[in-house]
């Protein structure tokens, strides 16, 4: 089971709950009201008054879709004990979650898809994701850097691949501002980092178009490199039911052509 960074004290608690709350834009009042706890209590809960048992930390966490690991945060801050697991990929806990991995990364062949982590980490990638990186450049991943392949940084890192994408002006605000609103949303500081790490190589355009856009279904991405062109949408898919840390921050993102010749290009390197 993984340490969590959270230390217990009286007045953690209090503040990860008043934080969760002001992220999910809920007061006091509707929040009592969709987890079925009085409005009284969760003030006290709120200033420390009153000290929250474990099946409420649960409760509340669940209603206010706190992710796992800071689930664990919170019981840690209380003064339990952790009780969601983080398992690396390759414990044999995780098969049945890998091989439905990997059964829908080889089913969506021949187009790209891979599977990342709260971090936009690659975990792992089938075949025409590899291939389409390979088009884009043998050394991309080497050139881009960082202790993992990850896509933020192929995208925004000064050596990734933004001379390749032809819609940057109107794709890069969206993916920015989408990795902003997940790493708020999911309480992901590795996330956090790596914008701020990132931040020093955007135009000001860039980040201040950022703040502005809106979130949209599926995030559009055409690329030119020679005589290579695609044209592709995203569909992003996640383990709904996980009780697993590692499970839970997984996502399968699915690249879709956007385009009769961008499908061609796919199916023909297939066969």
């Amino acid at each position: 089971m993984s340490l969590s960074t959270v230390a217990p004290n009286n007045d953690a608690f209090p503040g990860l709950l008043k934080t969760w709350r002001s992220k999910r834009r809920l007061s006091q009042l509707e929040l009592a009201l969709q987890s079925g706890v009085s409005q009284r209590h969760l003030s006290y809960l709120e200033s420390g008054r009153a000290k929250p048992s474990r099946s409420m930390i649960m409760q509340l966490s669940e209603t206010l879709d706190v992710p796992l690991r800071e689930r664990n945060d919170w019981l840690v801050a209380a003064g339990f004990a952790p009780v969601f697991r983080t398992r690396p990929l390759d414990d044999p806990q995780m098969t049945q979650i890998m091989g439905a991995v990997r059964m829908m990364l080889s089913n969506h062949e021949p187009y790209p898809a891979v599977a990342i982590d709260r971090a936009w980490n690659i975990r792992l990638a089938n075949k025409p994701f590899e291939m389409l990186s390979t088009m884009l450049g043998q050394d991309l991943w080497a050139r881009v850097g960082g202790p993992e392949r990850n896509l933020m940084r192929l995208f925004f890192h000064p050596n990734g691949i933004k001379p390749f994408v032809t819609n940057w002006a109107s794709v890069s605000p969206l993916l920015w501002h989408r990795a902003q609103r997940e790493a708020e949303a999911l309480g992901g500081a590795e996330m956090k980092a790596l914008l701020s790490e990132l931040a020093q190589y955007q135009d000001a355009k860039t980040l201040w178009a950022a703040e502005d856009s809106a979130l949209v279904p599926v995030l559009p991405l055409t690329m030119e490199k020679g005589a290579l062109r695609v044209s592709l949408f995203t569909v992003i898919a996640t383990f709904g039911t996980a009780q697993d840390v590692t499970a839970d921050e997984l996502r399968i993102e699915s690249l879709f052509p956007a385009d009769e010749a961008t499908e061609r290009l796919f199916k023909s390197v297939e066969t």
